[in-house]
């Protein structure tokens, strides 16, 4: 970051800079500091930007070039996985068991590197879901929790931020059935913030910010019913 300017951001200001001041290296850092208030985030996520630092390290707000997205017409299920969802050997719920999600995410034991959920982001997400903007996905098998994924969703735009799975395929489970729930409603896509092996296997595509932007205007236009994200079971 040597020679160049970082906006640091002031608590009594939730504006955040263009998405152009974006750097390219490390790519995507547009800006420090502020806080994990509920508008703040809100109005992170409603301009694609999101929070992501480690322990001992400032509040860093990004904007990343290119994006990872799952286009919701493009999610790639392997024959295993299909064969998987047919036995129907699990059981997959809505927001039943957001505080234990969040935590399996964020010790999760195949992470190599150290988790960004840091307490202060565990429990601004958990805030979050209190205020009814993050929601969790959880797979079950034999009544004990499989896999799962949370994320933050205004109106139709949802954006992924953790997953987890403690048995095999638990965590793709719960993407395909996020994908089954948003798409009921004509949501565009899934927001996957940058995009990794895992995600590439699912479906996932790298845009351009501009493409991303376009994608998330349309995704917040979409007004989902009062219910939407209700706890409960989901089926396919």
């Amino acid at each position: 970051m040597k020679n160049q300017i970082i906006e640091l951001l002031e608590l009594d200001n939730l504006a955040f800079p263009p998405l152009k001041n974006a750097l390219k290296e490390p790519n995507g850092l547009l800006a420090i500091g502020g806080d994990l208030s509920v508008n703040r985030l809100q109005s992170a996520y409603r301009s694609g930007i999101f929070p992501w630092y480690s322990d001992g390290e400032p509040i860093m707000w990004w904007s990343p070039e290119p994006r990872g997205i799952i286009h919701l017409d493009q999610l790639h299920i392997n024959r295993t996985l299909r064969k998987i969802i047919k036995q129907q050997n699990f059981k997959v719920t809505l927001n039943q068991a957001f505080d234990r999600v969040i935590n399996y995410c964020a010790d999760a034991p195949f992470r190599k590197e150290e988790t960004w959920i840091v307490d202060d982001m565990l429990n601004a997400y958990q805030n979050l879901h209190r205020h009814g903007i993050a929601h969790s996905i959880e797979v079950w098998m034999n009544d004990e929790l499989a896999g799962g994924l949370y994320g933050v969703a205004i109106n139709g735009y949802f954006s992924g931020e953790s997953m987890f799975y403690r048995q095999s395929n638990g965590s793709k489970i719960a993407i395909t059935y996020l994908h089954e729930l948003l798409k009921s409603q004509n949501i565009p896509f899934i927001d996957c913030q940058m995009l990794n092996p895992f995600l590439q296997d699912m479906g996932g595509i790298e845009v351009s910010r501009a493409k991303y932007i376009k994608l998330q205007e349309q995704a917040l236009a979409i007004q989902l019913p009062l219910d939407f994200w209700r706890p409960r079971q989901l089926t396919l």
